[in-house]
């Protein structure tokens, strides 16, 4: 309530506003206090404020990332209207605070930008890294994977739908008619798309529901309208007839259910090599329980379109996302991005000259995906969901038969992951997921005995009984078969968030249905690749890719195997490391086999095949598995081959640090394994390359590293944002090099301050991947490979280290002043002043502040001025 001494209703005001009605003095009075509240700020950026709806917080908080972030930015780099910016501020602010008010389509029709040029500018705003947070970087990465996958479909849609109608043959009414067929079938779809499909980005299953909304359509006009091949198609059987089942419960149905039009849909699916068992489940079991949701079962002629538009108008502005009815006019906002087809969407098509040349051709990713499907499907055409004659003799050889163990197994985990699929596809697509399983069940059992064949011929044995009942190795091949049957439909793609594996079918998803440790699925990858003979070159890279996410994270899980196997090493003694440092240069053999991991096979010249499953006699140690010893062999080269792609975009000016860079890395991993615990490998990366270069006073800044590790390919911001620090405590990078890594190594940094360094470790050999027999790849290169490097090791010495200060505050500190740190960081106190009354949990950093007046910031949690943390150390440094 704004009293009549208020300013506002000084002689001046008041004699405007009483020339107004009430209603117009509470608008005028509403925009006096906005533009009061907001004078801080450009009048223009409060106008767009308002025009975009935005609430007072929501117009604060943009404008702090626009004054901190974007008002700074390197032109070159966003050279876009200051209305742009300012909307791209607001939406991001909007999207944090969870107040948008305006639809993603409303948004752009303001700012004027198309999706892609939105989302484009939005990552350039990234400047310092920490502009976008995670949250809002993943809602915009499924916005982004939507358009993507809606443009395809209406491109698709496109080229369909006008080959199912002759123009020639219709009078001068069919364009209204014509329009009332397009703008209908594709508002349809979309409405059934977005009400039964929860997943809206799976490209295939929303293409196999566009078939079914054409056949609703097609069906319904003359086939004298209709081109070849719909014509006969419709001509022949315009509804399928009815059964006798269908006949008898005519009169008790209060609604005649939809009768699918088999051969138009069969010739629909022929058209677009889809397959028509999976077509005619998504319209059994999909497409009709839209139709009675939404009251068209019984629907003889078209839908209304103003009743159709209508409720997807209300879908529409629920979701908030971006208007789809808008492809259909060529609407700027939905303009595709010019880009060049990828060597992945191009197809091989014969040279016309006469030479045996492949010449690619621009492919769909329609088009693409049907054919990978296709397939696969074609591989398994001999391959059955129940064991062969030749798996059930390997289970009879057995001593424990395994056979009723194993069919339980997959009768359990086929009734899990049909659940889940459905879970996360949308309702009603239980039928879809028990085929794809049903896929995965053919290839499963495919590989398996490709795999006994090629252990019989290596072993000279046929008993595999303790293999064949572990459950861990039924278990992990069952999900690397359904992975690489989901890869083929979704795509090639990775969960870049833990909190989206509900709702995300790409890897990792198929360990968290069959609550799998990673660790165990690691163990079949390579083995699965060389027992397919089928599997295509990029379903190798896929799983390659796998193993790659496992080593790196997923592997290092709190409740891993791996720690436990890790344990038991160190505690065996010295003799039994994950991998001796002296072994790193020599060859890495790629021989190693599935029964390598989960067990140890004994040859017959050791142990007779018939006692393989007895317990070991007493006194005897049992047979160990070779797992932890490859595990950490591949571990060492990925991280050797991502610590140098980084250090090539950074410090080529000092290649002297690599090795030295390495060893504190491979020393990290091997005697501080428990740093990797719940996190990245990247992290340890990051955090040894600045711990080096500080202790070197080289001048390499953490937000330059971070910086060119965005660039890098696969790699995820919350990496470097979301860092764990203490159990369910999460932080940015910086605040754990300070307060974990830095605390746990300095002993070992300092000793690389010393003119008598320790001993490097040898650089990794870099084998050819067992993958493809060629050198690897750098990543982010297009011509650069790399070859196996030789380095000769250096002689050890004996050194003390020197306490030097470690973190970026520019002074030395004496060993008592360590310790006083160390009391810090282990009081209750840890977490400086993102402690909250009453004890509750500190909230994770929003921002990451690096190089804050000219230094790294700990803490960060300050918008100006030096950190908490920074404060306490120089306090101490006077004492």
């Amino acid at each position: 309530m704004i009293s009549r001494t208020h300013p506002i209703f000084n002689s001046a005001y008041y004699g405007i506003i009483t020339c107004h009605s009430p209603n117009n003095v509470f608008t005028h009075v509403c925009q006096l206090c906005c533009f009061t509240r907001h004078k801080d700020k450009e009048p223009e950026f409060v106008s767009l404020s308002e025009e975009l709806q935005a609430t007072n917080p929501i117009c604060d908080h943009a404008w702090r990332i626009w004054e901190r972030e974007i008002r700074s930015m390197d032109k070159a780099n966003v050279h876009l209207p200051l209305i742009q910016q300012w909307g791209a501020c607001l939406f991001v602010a909007g999207m944090e605070l969870d107040g948008l008010s305006l639809t993603f389509t409303q948004f752009l029709k303001v700012v004027g930008l198309s999706v892609k040029q939105f989302i484009s500018l939005v990552r350039k705003m990234d400047v310092n890294v920490d502009t976008i947070s995670p949250k809002v970087n993943i809602a915009l990465k499924r916005l982004e994977n939507k358009y993507d996958v809606t443009l395809a479909l209406y491109q698709r849609f496109v080229k369909v739908l006008p080959l199912n109608i002759s123009d020639l043959t219709v009078p001068c009414m069919f364009p209204s008619r014509r329009t009332e067929l397009w703008e209908s079938s594709w508002t349809m779809f979309l409405l059934a798309k977005g009400t039964f499909l929860q997943m809206e980005d799976d490209l295939v299953i929303a293409f196999q529901l566009l078939l079914c909304v054409l056949e609703f359509f097609t069906k319904r006009f003359a086939p004298s309208l209709l081109l070849s091949p719909y014509k006969s198609a419709v001509s022949s059987s315009t509804l399928s007839p009815p059964t006798r089942t269908s006949r008898r419960n005519q009169g008790k149905a209060k609604t005649r259910p939809p009768e699918m039009d088999v051969q138009l849909l069969e010739t629909l699916c022929k058209e677009s090599d889809c397959s028509v068992d999976e077509v005619k489940n998504v319209y059994q079991m999909t497409f009709c329980a839209f139709l009675d949701s939404v009251g068209l079962s019984g629907l003889q002629g078209l839908p209304p379109l103003e009743t159709l538009s209508k409720q997807y108008e209300e879908l529409y502005h629920k979701n908030k996302d971006f208007d789809a009815r808008l492809f259909l006019v060529d609407d700027e906002t939905l303009s595709p991005s010019k880009t060049k087809v990828s060597k992945v969407e191009m197809t091989p098509r014969k040279n016309l000259s006469g030479d045996d040349v492949a010449i690619p051709v621009p492919q769909t990713p329609i088009r693409a995906a049907m054919n990978s499907i296709h397939q696969l499907r074609v591989d398994l055409t001999s391959a059955s969901d129940q064991p062969s004659s030749n798996l059930l003799a390997y289970y009879k050889n057995c001593t424990v038969d395994p056979s009723e163990e194993i069919r339980k197994r997959v009768e359990e985990l086929g009734q899990v992951f049909v659940e889940r699929f459905a879970q996360a596809v949308g309702q009603h697509c239980e039928g879809l997921g028990r085929k794809r399983f049903n896929l995965g069940a053919q290839l499963y059992y495919k590989v398996m005995e490709s795999m006994l064949k090629s252990e019989e011929k290596r072993l000279s044995v046929q008993n595999f009984s303790k293999l064949l009942n572990n459950a861990a190795f039924h278990t992990s091949l069952l999900a690397c078969a359904l992975e690489v049957v989901m890869a083929t439909y979704v795509g090639k793609c990775f969960s870049g968030s833990s909190d989206s594996v509900e709702t995300d079918l790409c890897f990792p998803w198929i360990l968290d249905v069959f609550q799998l440790p990673a660790f165990d699925f690691y163990k079949v990858i390579e083995s699965f690749i060389k027992a397919e003979p089928t599997l295509k070159h990029d379903m190798m890279k896929h799983l390659e890719q796998c193993e790659h996410v496992i080593m790196e994270s997923l592997a290092w899980k709190m409740d891993s195997p791996l720690f436990d196997l890790l344990k038991q090493s160190r505690e065996e003694g010295p003799g039994e490391q994950a991998e001796p440092p002296a072994t790193l240069n020599q060859p890495l053999h790629h021989n190693h086999t599935a029964a390598d991991l989960y067990l140890s096979p004994v040859r017959p010249s050791r142990q007779p095949p018939a006692t393989e499953s007895e317990p070991p006699a007493p006194g005897t140690k049992a047979l160990r598995s070779n797992s932890l010893s490859l595990f950490y062999k591949k571990l060492y080269r990925m991280a050797y081959l991502r610590l140098k792609t980084l250090f090539s975009h950074l410090l080529t000016s000092h290649p002297e640090l690599e090795p030295i860079i390495w060893t504190l890395l491979q020393h990290t991993l091997q005697n501080e394994y428990e740093l990797m615990r719940d996190r990245h490998l990247d992290q340890l990366i990051m955090s040894a390359m600045y711990a080096i270069c500080k202790v070197k006073n080289v001048d390499l800044r953490f937000k330059t590293i971070v910086t060119a590790y965005k660039e890098m390919p696969n790699t995820n911001q919350e990496t470097f944002k979301r860092v764990l620090i203490r159990e369910g405590q999460y932080d940015s990078i910086i605040v754990f090099y300070n307060l974990v890594f830095m605390q746990k190594l300095k002993t070992n940094i300092l000793q690389y301050s010393s003119p008598r360094p320790p001993p490097l470790s040898p650089i990794p050999r870099i084998p050819c991947s067992p993958y493809k027999n060629s050198p690897l790849r750098v990543p982010g290169s297009n011509n650069v490979y790399v070859s196996p490097l030789k380095s000769s090791r250096v002689s050890p010495v004996v050194m003390t280290p020197r306490s030097r200060i470690l973190i970026s505050i520019g002074e030395s500190f004496g060993v008592n002043r360590f310790q006083k740190i160390n009391e810090m960081v282990s009081s209750t106190d840890w977490s400086l002043k993102r402690s909250l009354d009453g004890g509750s949990a500190p909230k994770p950093l929003k921002r990451l502040r690096f190089d804050m007046d000219g230094q790294d910031e700990a803490d960060g949690s300050k918008s100006s001025g030096e950190s908490t943390l920074i404060q306490k150390l120089a306090e101490m440094s006077k004492s």
